[in-house]
């Protein structure tokens, strides 16, 4: 494929919407401020209840937060009552216990680390009031929990994985990128079942018509990573095509469309073979939804197949259509570090397809 060298038009391109993100983020954060108000009043207005004290907001009698937080012993001296908060948590699982060695962890990593779904889709969650913990509906997904806390997602109780998981599939057509589907849609939990005892959810999504590698773990942390836009992890993908593409596409597609939702340019693109011009490479790093064929729409052309042939350093090489293999150390240990090989730029400490 033709490598483009020079990205400063992209990158300028990009820095226009530095505007609109801001807008963005200041609605997420006023969002979130009033998530987390929300939900400091539904615990006060419990304690109280507990205490026996009638709420009085005029008065100004709520407890203040600092007492509900006090009541939370710190990491260091948890271990003091270990043995006996072991007998009160019969049946959580020894990775839940270690938490309290480490400290709380937000509520939203919590969950994802239990291998209910990624670490994003948690807060959504949290946010939707899915959530409890120790009864109290949650609407902050930064709120701390502990190893002593009972956190459950739709009314079940989750618990901390014990034993990582990491499945590659070749994911068929007509297959959608889910845990389950209230229509009764094939999943690809499906295809995995045999795979694993453990609770695993996909990495990323796969449109329905959309073919190839995907990463399915319950390792909430390296999902967030391989997701997280600051990473830009390498995705190529083959695309067939109603009719053969022109030189100039190609070259435009390099260059970079504005979108609906914004510009985005590929890293590189090309034809698989010069005798089937109607079938096209592209390599690209943005996850928006449904970038590839939305590209390619754009342009004129109509997507008949697409399939997604390398995901960050992960390749469908002998797993046929449909079927699985669970990762090797060495694969496991370059997705883990974010090997250079597939990820444009690593963010000092932020850790966050078609």
């Amino acid at each position: 494929m033709k490598k483009r060298t020079d990205n400063f038009d992209k990158f300028a391109n990009q820095k226009k919407g530095s505007a609109i993100k801001e807008s963005i983020r200041q609605e997420k954060k006023k969002i979130k401020a009033e998530a987390r108000a929300q939900g400091e009043a539904m615990r006060k207005l419990k304690i109280e209840k507990a205490r026996g004290i009638q709420p009085d907001a005029a008065a100004g009698n709520s407890p203040k937060p600092q007492r509900f937080q006090d009541k939370r012993k710190p990491a260091k001296t948890a271990g003091k009552n270990y043995k006996a908060k072991e007998e009160k948590l019969s049946g959580t699982s020894a990775a839940q216990l270690s938490l309290g060695a480490d400290g709380p962890m937000p509520l939203n990593k919590y969950i994802a680390h239990a291998g209910v779904c990624g670490r994003r889709e948690a807060a959504e969650m949290v946010k939707a009031g899915k959530v409890t913990v120790n009864g109290d509906k949650i609407f902050e997904p930064g709120f701390r929990v502990s190893a002593t806390d009972k956190v459950k997602v739709n009314g079940k109780q989750v618990f901390l994985q014990k034993n990582a998981v990491y499945i590659l599939l070749n994911k068929p057509k007509d297959y959608i990128t889910t845990a389950s589907d209230p229509q009764g849609r094939k999943t690809v939990m499906e295809l995995v079942r045999q795979a694993t005892p453990e609770r695993v959810f996909p990495v990323g999504r796969l449109d329905r018509n959309t073919t190839g590698v995907l990463l399915l773990t319950n390792d909430g942390e390296l999902a967030q990573k391989l997701t997280h836009p600051s990473y830009e992890v390498k995705k190529i993908y083959e695309v067939t095509l109603d009719k053969p593409v022109v030189k100039k596409d190609l070259e435009a597609i390099l260059a970079g469309v504005t979108l609906e939702d914004g510009f985005v340019a590929a890293d590189a693109v090309g034809y698989t073979d010069d005798k089937q011009k109607h079938v096209v490479g592209i390599e690209i790093h943005s996850g928006r939804n449904r970038i590839v064929r939305r590209i390619f729409e754009h342009l004129g052309y109509d997507v008949k197949g697409l399939d997604r042939v390398m995901f960050a350093n992960l390749t469908k090489k002998n797993v046929d259509r449909g079927k699985w293999r669970l990762l090797n150390e060495k694969e496991v240990r370059l997705l883990k570090f974010m090997n250079k090989s597939f990820v444009r730029k690593k963010p000092g400490k932020s850790a966050q397809g078609e």
